[in-house]
C-alpha cells in the first residue's frame, strides 16, 4: 500500500520549525558520508520550452530513499494556465524498493528552499541579528521570510522588489499570518541593505542587484535566487569580502552563476570558498568567527533537502491519517 499526498495534504503536516530541524540532520548526514546524492540530471524539451530535472537521494540514517522530478516550462501560464514550476516526489521503501508515497512537490520545495536559508541563518548569522532585508516578493519569498524569522528574533523586515506596488503590498500583508514584526517596503536597495543584519536574495535576476559597498560588517547574506550558470544576484565585490559557505561546493561549481561567472572572468577563485554547510553543522569547519565578518551562504538546491523533508511528511501523514492510500 502506498500513500498519495496532495499539496493540501503536505501543507497540513509540514511547518517551518520542523523543516529546519530535518534539514539540519540531512546536511549533517551528507557531510558525514551517511547520504548518497548523485548530481541532478536535466532533460530538455526545447520544442515545448521546458526542462525536467531528476533529483535522487538516499539518506541512510533516516531510511529516506527517493527522487524528485521538477519541471520548468516557461509557457505553462500563458498556454495552459498552469504554474511554470511543477514538482513530484516519489519515496521508496529502502528495504524492498517498493514505492511508499507519491506527493506533490510544489509546497515542499518552497519550504525546503526557505528552510535551508533559515538553517544557514541559524548557524552563520550573528546571535543578536534583528533586521532582515529581503530582495524579491515572488512565490518562494514567503517561506524565506518565515524561515529567517524562525532562526532569529527578527524585529524588522525590509522588502525590496521591482514588482508593482500592489503586488508588494499584497505580499507584505500575506506575511502577517506567519511572522510578527514590523514589515516595511523599501524603494532604495542600498539603504535597505545598509540597515540589515541579514540579507536574503530570492529573485530571478540575471545580473547583480547588490553592491559589495552596501553591506555593513557583521551582515549575513543568503544568496538563493540565482541557481543556474547564467544567473547571478551578487556582484564580485560582495563575494570577495565574504566568508563563503555553499550548500555543497561541488553543486555550486556546476550551477552557481554567482561564482562561475566571476571565476571565468578572473575576478574570484574557488579556493576562497570556506566550505559546505554540512561541514559547518558537523563541526568540521567553523561558522561565524566574529561579529564583524560578513558571511555568505549560497544555495542551488539539493535532493537531500527534498527527500529528507518528504520522508518527514510521509511519516507524519501516516501518523495523522492524512492523504489517500492506494495500490499500484
Amino acid at each position: 500500500m502506498a500513500k498519495l499526498l496532495s499539496r493540501n495534504d503536505v501543507m497540513k503536516v509540514l511547518d517551518m520549525k520542523d523543516t529546519i530541524g530535518i534539514l539540519e540532520s540531512a546536511f549533517k548526514d551528507l557531510a558525514t558520508d551517511n547520504a548518497v546524492m548523485p548530481q541532478r540530471t536535466p532533460i530538455a524539451s526545447p520544442d515545448h520550452g521546458g526542462v525536467a530535472l531528476f533529483m535522487p537521494a538516499y539518506l541512510k540514517g533516516m531510511g529516506a530513499l527517493g527522487a524528485k522530478i521538477v519541471t520548468v516550462y516557461k509557457d505553462n501560464p500563458s498556454k495552459y494556465q498552469m504554474a511554470t514550476v511543477l514538482g513530484t516526489i516519489i519515496l521508496l521503501d529502502e528495504k524492498t524498493g517498493a514505492p511508499v508515497a507519491v506527493m506533490d512537490g510544489g509546497y515542499l520545495t518552497a519550504m525546503r528552499t526557505g528552510g535551508v536559508a533559515g538553517l544557514a541563518t541559524k548557524v552563520l548569522a550573528r546571535e543578536n541579528a534583528k533586521v532582515h532585508t529581503m530582495f524579491g516578493t515572488g512565490g518562494m519569498a514567503k517561506t524565506h521570510a518565515w524561515a529567517v524569522d524562525n532562526a532569529r528574533d527578527i524585529q524588522k523586515l525590509i522588502l525590496f522588489s521591482i514588482d508593482p506596488m500592489d503586488v508588494r503590498e499584497k505580499f507584505r500583508d500575506s506575511l502577517k499570518e506567519y511572522i510578527n514584526c514590523d514589515i516595511v517596503l523599501a524603494d532604495d536597495p542600498a539603504e535597505a541593505v545598509g540597515q540589515a543584519d541579514i540579507v536574503t536574495l530570492i529573485t530571478t535576476a540575471k545580473d547583480p542587484i547588490v553592491d559589495g559597498d552596501w553591506f555593513q560588517p557583521g551582515t549575513h547574506i543568503n544568496g538563493i535566487g540565482s541557481h543556474a550558470p547564467a544567473m547571478r544576484e551578487l556582484d564580485p565585490k560582495t563575494i570577495d569580502k565574504s566568508k563563503v559557505v555553499c550548500d555543497l561546493v561541488d553543486a555550486c561549481k556546476a550551477e552557481a552563476g554567482d561564482f562561475m561567472i566571476p571565476v571565468e572572468a578572473g575576478e574570484w577563485s574557488w579556493d576562497k570558498v570556506h566550505g559546505s554547510l554540512g561541514n559547518v553543522i558537523a563541526g568540521d569547519i567553523p561558522g561565524r568567527e566574529s561579529d564583524d565578518e560578513i558571511t555568505l551562504f549560497k544555495s542551488v538546491g539539493l535532493a537531500i533537502q527534498d527527500i529528507s523533508t518528504a520522508y518527514h511528511v510521509f511519516t507524519k501523514a501516516t501518523e495523522l491519517g492524512v492523504g489517500t492510500d492506494f495500490e499500484f
